[in-house]
């Protein structure tokens, strides 16, 4: 798996995956071509501090992971901060496969995984990986839990769709601790 930064000229294909069921359901996101700009754009053109990833399997892309820094969004972080403690530099991630031919064959794990591992080189002071998940999204934190992340906390927290309750569990995985601190039993994160 490869990615790079979305760009505007991905929007068309980034609109019809958000149009799918399986996306919708869970990004509940307005597909028109101006909302998708308003909402894509400037992490595209670089005013903003998420990173939206175009994944690739192959040559073929494969869906969109977006990056962020919590302490870029405070009303983000502060929220999760309510059900376990944020590290400063803790990351987290958001997820999507656009072909619905593709899901559940495994795909969202090796995505997930791949994009936690680059993330320790991208942002070397990211202690953790922070993901909340809705409770009823069983194939999403299913996905999660096979890329190694571990349910941390549950609680309550603003659902993206307002047509789901505010149960949510949240996951973490640490930053891999570097051979000198296995040797001498230290650990980051």
């Amino acid at each position: 798996m490869t990615w790079r930064r979305l760009a505007e000229h991905d929007f068309p294909l980034l609109k019809s995956w958000l149009e799918q069921p399986h996306v919708a359901r869970w990004w509940n996101h307005e597909t028109s071509a101006e909302a998708v700009a308003r909402d894509f754009g400037p992490a595209a053109r670089g005013e903003e501090p998420s990173e939206d990833l175009l994944v690739h399997l192959g040559s073929s892309p494969l869906g969109l992971v977006q990056r962020c820094r919590l302490s870029d969004y405070p009303a983000y972080l502060a929220e999760l901060a309510v059900l376990t403690e944020v590290p400063a530099g803790a990351m987290t991630v958001d997820y999507l496969i656009g072909d619905p031919e593709r899901v559940g064959r495994g795909l969202g794990p090796r995505m997930i995984r791949s994009v936690v591992r680059a993330t320790w080189h991208d942002h070397p002071g990211a202690p953790c990986v922070l993901v909340p998940v809705p409770a009823a999204n069983r194939a999403s934190w299913r996905a999660l839990e096979k890329a190694g992340l571990r349910r941390i906390a549950e609680g309550d927290l603003e659902p993206d769709n307002p047509v789901d309750d505010r149960a949510h569990y949240l996951y973490r995985v640490d930053r891999p601790a570097t051979p000198e601190q296995e040797r001498d039993g230290r650990r980051t994160g």
